[in-house]
């Protein structure tokens, strides 16, 4: 394990203990809200892109369903990752949790970091994510090859649907 890995933990473990003692935003939906966990900057990154983490709860709950990422910068090979990342745990899929939590980060997105367009990419076998995507009502922009050296590439994602997102009022 690299050196700036091992301090990222370390980083993540701190802000842990932090949020014990810190009340943090939480973002109603119509059936899910957002936490949020904890903010990466541009220079406690592993991976030098500002990040913002939050956990998916039900809606006016304590429920946890799943847990998400906005990435505030996608220049070079983060294109292939993209703004947005989600995770629904296995019991929860299903239920358009993902659909639900996304609608919430455009909204954030917009009013509280300034962006107006949003890249979420998803692999090809990834039926439900490309569902979720394609529902979101964005514009399937390109099906790419990852390069060969990606992160990605190396735990076998070597392909990419792009889909572009117009979130400005």
């Amino acid at each position: 394990m690299n050196l700036r890995k091992k301090v990222f933990e370390c980083y993540n473990a701190f802000v842990g203990l932090l949020e014990l003692f810190q009340k943090k935003k939480r973002y109603e939906g119509r059936v899910v809200d957002l936490q949020e966990k904890y903010r990466v900057s541009e220079k406690t990154s592993y991976d030098g892109v500002p990040t913002v983490y939050y956990d998916i709860l039900k809606h006016g709950s304590k429920e946890r369903v799943g847990k998400t990422d906005l990435r505030l910068s996608i220049d070079g090979d983060m294109y292939y990752y993209g703004h947005i990342g989600y995770n629904i745990s296995p019991a929860y899929r299903g239920n358009h949790y993902a659909y639900e939590a996304c609608l919430l980060l455009f909204e954030i997105a917009r009013a509280e970091f300034g962006l107006n367009e949003l890249i979420i990419t998803c692999s090809p076998e990834n039926t439900a994510s490309y569902k979720t995507l394609t529902r979101l009502g964005g514009e399937l922009v390109e099906k790419v090859e990852v390069p060969k050296g990606h992160p990605l590439y190396t735990v076998g994602e070597t392909t990419k649907y792009i889909f572009r997102y117009k979130i400005s009022l």
